[in-house]
């Protein structure tokens, strides 16, 4: 239980502090915008130790890495001559001289648009004193005077002389007024410098113990700024202080730098104290720190350039306030305040409402804010009607007057506020769950009902005169409806499928039309058909990805108001007509900060509105709004081949580059450097494009892989809606590659004459040996021909004696069967003779003789040879030649063989058995060598 009383108690006392947090008073002043630029995007060193202007209006820095030049687009940093610090630098004509350790100099710009450094310090190297550093550049006339701690050396830019002035003391700072030369030293005093020589002003204690940091004429007078002790002025060789009401500031600030503005006004900068703007008289008006904008507190260098911007060279970065900008911007860096989303001015009094509640102070003035008491929480609206302030609330509705906030409905959050037509003590507010009706009763507005039967979220609502009611849903469209006489039910609900919901959609009441924006454009509704058309005039500011919101606001006025991507655009309507007239301001989203969807902007007086952001808010004067031409120029044209280094390429004579050098890279500026004021650009390169490209921010076009030909790049700007100043043209040529140039189509046309000349002469030669080929072809083939006819012919005749060959085979065959059948008859006869000799017949004796000499082996053989021959040719030959063993018998045995006779069959032709011819074959195998694997008769018949 004390545990439990112990967090309570600590709750109450943590709630208490941040109740006291939230009514403590927010400083409250309206800045002039501040441009930043930190190291890391110009790619230098922190420090940068002086500033100055060209007549192109490119700023230049010494810094710690060298020279650093801006033309408002490109940072480009040039290296210092001996990698040393750069610790002055001064723009005279067109040379930019600059100082830095034991060297000083001056840079040129070159043909190709880079800057090229000339030594004026090693004409007189042996009269630079060691470890010498020149802190700062003035000019006078003809001379230009570099002045480090110990010597000033002036520079006759004629003569091209140097003459010295070395005091005895060191220096510790040179001045320039209007018409003279100063320096103080530490131990001797004030000096002016006359006719090349010193000439003490003072040596009073006043130079002796403080640190001079700007001299300046007043009146005739001479004026100084101390490091410590404010403003002094000389008066009859008398030095007199000036009470200021910054006395105190400086006192305990360490001044370090310091700028006479061109409206007489001035800018005191400090070591860790920011800086102090003052007007002529040395009133404050402006005493800017890091933690009210600035990057860093240490204000090394001070520069007004010719458009009255305040360029700081800060410890940390560089700054530039845009002094004469007709926007001031409230940052609040404690967070106390929080996202602004709506504002009025009420009883002289501003009122912010923001997420963190309600806050007020006194109208253009520099009071603090101070906490609406019971308002803590979301702020969604501020209503003014019958000198009333309506605060519409994530709490509800609350009355607010002179700081009090009296709560008089709290059944839902609230939107905003519609007056009804015809009464006046009727008022609708769109709630979180619908719309309800405030009235006025006995002098005071008190909550009457809400509408039954419509409890959608209302954010956006508008009626016509007959009460018809149009509510704009984020995530459900467009619901028409209307309402019974005694405002208590809502009825007829009807939901548009066109157009359809969107993201930030919105609805507005505009000259008695209603409008509903969103992605896809900007619709109107027509009052008798009740349906939405595109408005094609409103419509086209969200053209080409310019959507961000569909946020719409009307003012008091009667302007409407459109948030961009890159604008914030206003419609008015004509004197003389209702035609709608298109107004741009070049603020683009990314630097108004606003919550997508929640956009604000009220008015309030007849030309300053205040726009809310998410950490505050800004202001603009539309009267003091007004746009200079600027004029634009080509900073750098760059060249290269392809997979090699970028070079760069002249800028004021005709480029001509050869066919692989055509990659070429284009970079303009405008050098505008106000903070909400964006040039955008258009470009036209003739011999490839036709029309000018869409307007656009970016300062650089690269054109890749341009064909051979002549070209003409033009680029113009315009700033909101003024027209463009100026064009730059540049005009350059591709050349060909040498291969297509005249001389080679000459080449070439010779090299076709000869190469025709030769084909021509090629295809005669071509053509008949063609014919002599085709010719002899065809002779050829007349004798193949004839081969063919005669290789018939012998086919025939081959044919004819196989057949002969083989007719006399068969003959031969059957003469032997005849032979062999004959003697085998006369065997037999004679066998059977032998038998009846034998009983002494003398006439069958002599038949049998006859028989023998019938059936005689030599004279068959012989006969069986010729024939034999005749039909073989040459197989006995053959035979013998293979095999020279073979006797006459084993050639009849070859031969009976060839002719494919049976042992049997050959048995009677040898007279012999048969057995005996199987003995005979068997040493014919022998003789002949035969494996075994092989026929005898299938060798014979092979041969």
């Amino acid at each position: 239980m004390k545990n439990i009383k112990s967090f309570f108690s600590i709750t109450q006392s943590l709630i208490t502090i941040l109740l006291i947090l939230i009514s403590l008073p927010i400083f409250s002043q309206d800045f002039p915008p501040i441009v930043k630029y930190p190291p890391i995007l110009y790619s230098a060193g922190n420090q940068n130790w002086m500033i100055t202007q060209d007549k192109n209006n490119y700023l230049f820095f010494a810094n710690n890495e060298g020279l650093l030049e801006y033309n408002g687009s490109n940072w480009t940093l040039y290296p210092s001559p001996n990698e040393t610090i750069i610790r002055s630098v001064k723009v005279i004509g067109d040379c930019i001289f600059t100082g830095c350790y034991m060297e000083f100099g001056y840079w040129k710009r070159q043909n190709n648009g880079r800057l090229k450094y000339f030594s004026l310090s090693k004409t007189i190297k042996n009269k630079i004193l060691d470890d010498e550093q020149f802190w700062s550049i003035l000019t006078y006339d003809q001379w230009v005077l570099f002045q480090s701690l110990n010597r000033i050396y002036i520079y006759d830019t004629i003569k091209k002389t140097f003459s010295l002035i070395t005091p005895k003391s060191s220096i510790l700072k040179s001045f320039k007024t209007d018409s003279s030369i100063y320096y103080q030293t530490s131990m001797d005093g004030f000096f002016e410098i006359e006719n090349g020589k010193s000439k003490l002003i003072s040596n009073s204690s006043i130079f002796l113990k403080n640190k001079i940091v700007g001299v300046f004429n007043n009146n005739e007078e001479l004026e100084f700024l101390t490091q410590k002790n404010g403003f002094f002025k000389l008066s009859n060789n008398t030095i007199i202080p000036i009470k200021t009401t910054l006395d105190t500031d400086l006192q305990y600030s360490s001044v370090y730098s310091f700028q006479k503005l061109a409206n007489q006004g001035f800018v005191i900068g400090t070591i860790s104290n920011g800086i102090f703007i003052t007007s002529r008289d040395k009133e404050l008006l402006y005493h800017i720190t890091q933690d009210k904008g600035l990057s860093n507190n240490t204000a090394l260098s001070l520069f007004e350039d010719i458009d009255n911007n305040l360029w700081i060279g800060l410890d940390n970065g560089i700054n530039c306030i845009n002094l004469q900008s007709p926007i001031k911007s409230f940052s609040d860096n404690t967070g106390i305040l929080g996202t602004v989303y709506a504002s009025t001015v009420y009883k002289n009094k501003l009122y912010i409402g923001t997420n963190q509640g309600l806050f007020y102070k006194s109208f253009q003035s520099n009071e603090s804010f101070q906490f609406v008491s019971g308002t803590k929480g979301q702020v969604w609206s501020l209503f003014q009607y019958q000198d009333k302030l309506f605060c519409g609330h994530d709490s509800g509705t609350f009355l607010v007057d002179n700081g009090v906030a009296n709560n008089i409905f709290s059944q839902s959050g609230t939107w905003k506020f519609e007056t009804m037509p015809g009464r006046n003590d009727l008022i609708f507010q769109g709630n979180y769950f619908g719309i309800s009706v405030l009235k006025k009763e006995n002098g005071k507005w008190i909550y009457k009902n809400k509408l039954k039967g419509f409890d959608y979220s209302s954010r956006y609502f508008e009626l016509t005169p007959n009460l018809e009611f149009y509510v704009s849903h984020e995530y459900k469209g467009i619901f028409r409806f209307h309402t019974d006489k005694s405002l208590q039910i809502a009825q007829g609900i009807f939901t548009y499928k066109n157009p359809p919901k969107g993201k930030n959609a919105s609805l507005v009441k505009y000259n008695n039309t209603i409008y509903y924006a969103y992605k896809q454009g900007v619709f109107k509704l027509n009052p008798i058909t009740k349906s939405f058309i595109k408005d094609s005039v409103l419509s086209d500011v969200f053209k080409k990805g310019k959507y961000t919101t569909g946020k719409l606001i009307v003012d008091k006025y009667n302007k409407l108001w459109f948030f961009t991507k890159n604008y914030i655009n206003y419609f008015t309507t004509g004197k003389l007509s209702t035609q709608l007239k298109k107004n741009i301001i070049p603020i683009p989203a990314s630097l108004t900060n606003s919550m997508l969807g929640y956009e604000n902007i009220s008015q309030l007086t007849k030309s300053i509105y205040l726009i809310g952001t998410t950490d505050g808010y800004y202001t603009l004067n539309l009267n003091d709004l007004s746009f200079k031409n600027y004029s634009v120029s080509i900073t750098s044209i760059t060249k290269n081949k392809l997979n090699q280094n970028i070079i760069n390429t002249s800028l004021f004579s005709e480029g001509e580059f050869s066919n692989d050098e055509n990659n070429l890279t284009f970079n303009y500026s405008v050098p505008e450097y106000n903070k909400y004021i964006n040039p955008e650009y258009q470009y036209l390169l003739k011999g490839i494009q036709d029309d000018w490209s869409d307007w656009n921010s970016k300062t650089s076009v690269n054109f890749k892989n341009l064909p051979p030909g002549s070209y003409v790049f033009k680029v113009r700007a315009k700033i909101a809606n003024t027209n463009p100043k100026n064009i730059v043209s540049y005009k350059f040529t591709i050349l060909k590659p040498w291969y297509t140039n005249n001389f080679a189509l000459l080449l070439y046309f010779l090299l076709a004459i000869y190469i025709a000349y030769f084909i021509n002469k090629t295809y005669k030669v071509y053509y008949q040996r063609q014919r002599e080929k085709l010719i002899e072809e065809n002779n050829l083939l007349l004798e193949i021909k004839e081969l063919e006819n005669n290789q018939q012919l012998m086919k025939l005749k081959n044919e004819q004696l196989t057949k002969d060959v083989d007719s006399k085979s068969k003959e031969l065959a059957v003469s032997t069967m005849n032979l062999i059948k004959k003697n085998e008859l006369l065997s037999v006869i004679k066998e059977d003779l032998k038998k009846t000799s034998e009983e002494g017949n003398r006439n069958i004796k002599s038949v049998i003789s006859t028989i023998n000499k019938n059936i005689k082996e030599e004279d068959n053989w012989n006969i069986f040879r010729e024939a034999f021959d005749t039909a073989d040719k040459d197989f006995l030959k053959k035979v013998k030649s293979a095999h020279p063993s073979l006797t006459p018998n084993d050639l009849r045995l070859c031969a009976y063989l060839r002719l494919n006779l049976s042992s049997k069959e050959v048995a009677p032709l040898l007279n012999i058995s048969v057995r005996s011819v199987e003995i005979k074959r068997y040493r014919l195998r022998k003789k002949m060598d035969l494996p075994h694997e092989q026929g005898l008769v299938e060798y014979i018949l092979s041969i």
